[in-house]
């Protein structure tokens, strides 16, 4: 049996948390998202996350204030004009963590207390300049699973060693492997040294006109009351459908979350294709349905 003991999340209750994103923490996924030559003038050492981005302030008075996890639905927005707004699901880790400041606010530590199925959906912009303008486009931009795992650290090989990252789509009846299954241990950084580098970012990250970075430790400074923060670790490569498909109304984006000690990758496909996701016990599965958002 899965050594990670099960919860509920509610996600309601996440309206007081702060929420920031990794961007390249899985090789060749910003390359396949369009999105590598944004970082162009991103200095990062060799291989190491390009940085991180929020995607959710809680009482900021932009569009990044507007609370957008759902568990159950993928929100669409309208197309404006007569291009085609183009959504692709990102696969992720979803990590709560409790945080510790210094007397000026600054973050001090980040402890680890249970992590999900996380769906960072992204908005290919092009005519944008930083990552947060792609993420929250208001309520259901974001998706979490209803369940998912407690866990007092991060570390490689503990319990999460075994598990396991997928994710499809259902189009019209029939489901498309999305994104490439993934070990989580994979992850470029994980483990103490993920959490140690956030902490950095979150003290150093500066905003800059030529990068798509901001300085998310100011906006998490200015939001004194926050005690929690969910990082959506970074998205898995995709599949070949994909890297070319968008998502639509009727669509459903499902995320999974699993033990590989418990379920093989090929046994995972076959239930979520038949709709057994109470068979997978030991998961965190999420399933969002697409809807237009007007």
């Amino acid at each position: 049996m899965s050594l990670l003991p099960p919860i509920d999340i509610t996600v309601d209750h996440l309206r007081s948390t702060f929420c920031l994103g990794v961007a390249g923490n899985f090789t060749g996924h910003l390359e396949q998202a369009g999105e590598a030559a944004d970082f162009t003038n991103v200095e990062a050492p060799g291989t190491l996350p390009k940085g991180i981005f929020p995607w959710y302030v809680p009482g900021s008075g932009t569009l990044l204030g507007t609370f957008p996890i759902s568990s159950d639905v993928l929100a669409v927005p309208a197309s404006a004009g007569e291009t085609p707004l183009r959504i692709q699901i990102e696969p992720e880790l979803g990590l709560l963590c409790d945080l510790v400041r210094d007397t000026d606010g600054t973050v001090a530590e980040l402890t680890p207390r249970w992590v999900a199925a996380f769906d960072d959906c992204s908005l290919r912009r092009p005519d944008t300049v930083k990552i947060s303008e792609k993420k929250n486009w208001g309520a259901g931009s974001k998706g979490l699973a209803n369940t998912g795992f407690a866990l007092a650290d991060l570390a490689v090989d503990g319990p999460l060693a075994s598990m396991r990252l997928a994710c499809f789509m259902q189009r019209d009846g029939v489901t498309h492997r999305y994104g490439v299954d993934s070990a989580i241990p994979t992850y470029t950084l994980f483990g103490q040294p993920l959490l140690d580098w956030l902490v950095a970012r979150l003290r150093s990250q500066r905003d800059s006109d030529n990068t798509p970075l901001e300085d998310v430790g100011a906006l998490l400074r200015n939001c004194p009351d926050v005690t929690t923060v969910l990082v959506g670790v970074g998205a898995s490569r995709y599949e070949p459908y994909g890297a070319t498909t968008f998502v639509a109304p009727g669509d459903e984006a499902i995320v999974v979350l699993y033990d590989a000690d418990l379920h093989a990758p090929k046994q995972v496909a076959g239930h979520i294709a038949d709709g057994r996701d109470d068979e997978l016990f030991g998961a965190s599965i999420l399933r969002r349905v697409a809807r237009r958002r007007e």
